[in-house]
């Protein structure tokens, strides 16, 4: 069978009230979306509203940003939003990051309710830098959160303070993960960092993407 696999993107293209323009992070989606279709996966693209999501550091002299975008064009122009989304079409959900992320992925009971039928189907939750803002609020059918006692990676207080966004970010993603349970796992400023425990796969930063898909890839394998 044909492993599936959706990305999650942000759908808000300001950050706050800061006037600062963001989106989902394309490096992001598209290392992840060119390791997922090396492995054979279907890919489907969906966000949080619907309808073409707002990106952010776009660069086509990047290989892959440059197939992700040639070959996602459509599914980026049309991406359903959660409610339009059945969980059994798929093995895994791949939260894309992007400051925007900080905004309208966590405590979404949409987002929640796909992750949990995923990962209760015995399926794989994933994400990386800011996407793990959609494990805030997460919790299984037994209401506990997913991230309770599991080892994390998440884009750090560190990276924020040195990328200027300490003031503009509603919180401290690492801190509200700790504060679900989970044990965060940092690496230095910048540096591929990937955690996996279990069905939960997590990176750190933009650097960390091409390689969380690839355990994605791996956990799916076993």
């Amino acid at each position: 069978m044909t492993k599936r696999v959706l990305m999650m993107l942000t759908s808000v293209d300001t950050l706050g009230d800061s006037g600062v323009s963001n989106g989902f992070n394309a490096a992001e989606a598209s290392h992840p979306w060119v390791v997922f279709r090396a492995a054979g996966f279907g890919i489907d693209v969906a966000s949080t509203a619907g309808g073409q999501p707002p990106r952010d550091e776009v660069d086509l002299s990047d290989p892959d940003q440059a197939v992700f975008f040639a070959e996602a064009a459509q599914k980026l122009a049309h991406t359903p939003k959660p409610s339009d989304i059945d969980p059994a079409g798929y093995h895994a959900i791949f939260f894309v990051g992007g400051h925007s992320t900080m905004w309208d992925f966590p405590d979404n009971t949409e987002l929640a309710s796909l992750a949990r039928a995923i990962y209760e189907s015995g399926g794989v939750v994933a994400a990386v830098c800011h996407g793990p803002a959609a494990l805030i609020g997460l919790t299984l059918s037994d209401g506990s959160f997913l991230v309770d006692g599991k080892r994390v990676a998440a884009f750090t207080k560190s990276e924020e303070i040195a990328g200027g966004m300490i003031n503009i970010i509603p919180f401290v993603l690492s801190e509200r993960l700790t504060a679900q349970g989970a044990h965060h796992i940092p690496a230095s400023d910048w540096s591929e960092n990937v955690v996996r425990d279990g069905r939960l796969v997590t990176g750190q930063n933009p650097a960390s993407a091409r390689a969380a898909a690839r355990e994605v890839v791996m956990a799916l394998a076993q």
